[in-house]
């Protein structure tokens, strides 16, 4: 298979979970900043101009995170990166979700690409405090899901993968995270995946 991704970005989840399951593929950069996602070729494989990618054996390309996590998750079953329970599924979804859609989509969004909210200069810092707040709330609502476990399903899930690099960001950013999202993030720091990811992308673990 074929993955393409940018170190540090929403991809280093798929990234994780490429490792977790033993998958075999080839990494392929796309430098957002220089504009690789917008070139031709690449548009070509995915024509949204997102990132990740992934290309499978038989040459098919699935986009988005949540359907390449999922698609991970069931054609590597005895990996037990989904519930095998309709409900349980279901509950990995819905977090997944919130983590991809809401922290990152609506939150981490605002924050990163403020320019494209509004094309006034001065609204810049309302973005911003938007976009912080809605981090904030989303991490309270998972802070809830993870009383009392040590992963968002009580084992590690596709998730978890999803959580973690919103919570990679807060850290880098020094933006506070709740103790029980605090203590996720250590723990996904010592998964060997992770650690092994976070190296291959270039940062100090």
């Amino acid at each position: 298979m074929k993955f393409y991704m940018t170190p540090g970005s929403c991809s280093t989840g798929i990234h994780i979970l490429l490792e977790e399951v033993g998958a075999v593929f080839e990494a392929y950069i796309v430098n957002l900043p220089a504009g690789d996602h917008l070139k031709p070729d690449y548009l070509a494989i995915n024509p949204k101009g997102t990132i990740p990618t992934l290309v499978r054996n038989d040459g098919t390309a699935i986009t988005e995170f949540q359907a390449i996590a999922w698609w991970l998750a069931r054609q590597y079953p005895r990996r037990g990166l989904l519930p095998t329970d309709a409900e349980g599924e279901v509950r990995v979804l819905e977090a997944m979700n919130h983590a991809v859609g809401t922290i990152h989509g609506q939150g981490f969004t605002r924050i990163f690409t403020t320019a494209s909210f509004t094309p006034n200069p001065a609204d810049h810092d309302a973005v911003q405090a938007r976009g912080r707040q809605i981090v904030a709330d989303g991490f309270a609502v998972m802070d809830g899901l993870l009383a009392g476990r040590e992963y968002l399903a009580g084992t590690f899930s596709i998730a978890d993968a999803a959580l973690f690099y919103t919570e990679f960001w807060a850290d880098r950013l020094k933006l506070p995270l709740p103790p029980n999202c605090a203590a996720h993030f250590r723990r996904m720091l010592a998964r060997p995946a992770v650690s092994q990811v976070l190296r291959e992308e270039g940062y100090r673990v």
